[in-house]
């Protein structure tokens, strides 16, 4: 063979090879919610650059469908995912409203800007009012036929819950989703999801379940762990725990085949003197445990060897945020872009050490359930500063 010809195929290797490298890393990359709450916060140009060129961040999450925001992500190869504000739902039950939306909001940008996820709403079920989650179901279904119509077939509709959809969490095999809306709406909302490939997106928060005696447990720390007598499983972390208790619910109805996605999960590095939860060490180990984790796949005790596609809440510490001091700190780097710590997510920085891990203790059934925390969010101040953050 001649030189030329061989430096031909050694050129098409290494272009070959770079591609499968870049398309390797994506896989590998977690995701970050982008709220804007803050009047000192860069422009998205900035930050689209910024992730792209800095961070193995390779998607985000946005509240809403800010133009901005979608025009500066266009052609850096970060997904994006957009969401619908929860006033909007009764009107996308109607077609030709929802094709006006997509016209007006997801066309102008697509393919360009890679739009992943239209979530439709926020938290619905947890905050309500009636109205809304009466039509959750038929708006996520009209808004998907509005965009086959409209001749886009690669972006996937959705919705975020909390976990105040599960009635119990510990031990996760008597995990089960609240009555009422277990048949009533999530079991629909669940076959929309496995007929279109879609996620369950749920938003685990060990953070808001923390109590000082399984500090380490909720922080990916070394721990004795906590072993499920009904199916045998140890868990040594919080996140495991819940998800699985989300997977236990939603085989309950019939759909455990239905993919998992974490729409948000974080923990604040600073907070008022009755939030001492909230330190650098821990928003480091919480979320540093978490890059790891995903980083190498493990999955949980009941779906092992998975990768759940996971948005870190939040990018940025936003100081316009109602609330307590916990609230406006939430975000992994400050507005100048200087990392409030290292989680292993900058380029060319070394990830999470090991850790060992003591020996199991059973899960009891009395044992706190974050879910049941959840539903407490509403009658308190921290769920009035939990629903301001989630919707952005």
């Amino acid at each position: 063979m001649e030189f030329s010809n061989i430096q031909f195929l050694l050129s098409v290797l290494l272009f070959l090879s770079a591609v499968f490298v870049q398309n390797f890393a994506a896989v590998h990359s977690i995701g970050v919610n982008y709220g804007t709450l803050g009047n000192n916060l860069p422009p998205p140009a900035q930050v689209a650059q910024f992730l792209k060129d800095k961070t193995t961040i390779d998607r985000i999450k946005i509240f809403d469908v800010n133009p901005d925001i979608l025009r500066a992500f266009a052609g850096t190869g970060i997904f994006v995912a957009v969401t619908v504000p929860n006033g909007e739902i009764p009107n996308l039950v109607n077609l030709r409203y929802a094709r006006r939306w997509v016209v007006n909001n997801i066309k102008p940008f697509y393919p360009q800007t890679k739009i992943n996820y239209i979530l439709v709403g926020n938290e619905v079920l947890h905050w309500g009012p009636q109205n809304l989650i009466d039509n959750l179901v038929s708006a996520m279904r009209t808004l998907h036929k509005a965009l086959i119509r409209s001749g886009i077939q690669g972006v996937n509709v959705t919705t975020a819950h909390s976990l105040g959809i599960l009635e119990s969490s510990q031990p996760p095999s008597l995990a089960k989703f609240r009555p009422g809306w277990d048949t009533g709406d999530l079991a629909p909302m669940l076959q929309f999801l496995q007929e279109t490939k879609s996620p369950f997106m749920v938003n685990p928060y060990p953070y808001f379940g923390y109590s000082p005696e399984q500090a380490n447990f909720a922080l990916f720390k070394p721990n004795s762990g906590l072993r499920d007598k009904y199916t045998k499983q140890t868990y040594t972390n919080m996140f495991d725990l819940l998800i699985d208790a989300v997977h236990i619910s939603m085989k309950k109805l019939g759909y455990g085949d239905v993919d998992i996605a974490v729409g948000e999960t974080g923990w604040a590095s600073a907070g008022e003197t009755f939030e001492p939860k909230c330190t650098i060490p821990n928003a480091a180990s919480y979320n540093g445990g978490l890059v790891k984790k995903y980083n190498e796949g493990t999955g949980t005790p009941l779906l092992p060897r998975r990768k759940f596609e996971t948005y870190i809440f939040a990018l940025f510490n936003e100081n316009l945020k109602p609330g307590s001091l916990a609230e406006k700190n939430f975000g992994l780097f400050q507005p100048d872009f200087t990392p409030v710590y290292d989680i292993g997510i900058m380029r060319g920085t070394a990830g999470v050490p090991d850790q060992p891990v003591p020996d199991a203790r059973p899960i009891s059934s009395n044992a706190h359930s974050i879910s049941s925390n959840a539903s407490c969010y509403k009658a308190t101040n921290t769920g009035q500063q939990k629903m301001v953050r989630a919707e952005g």
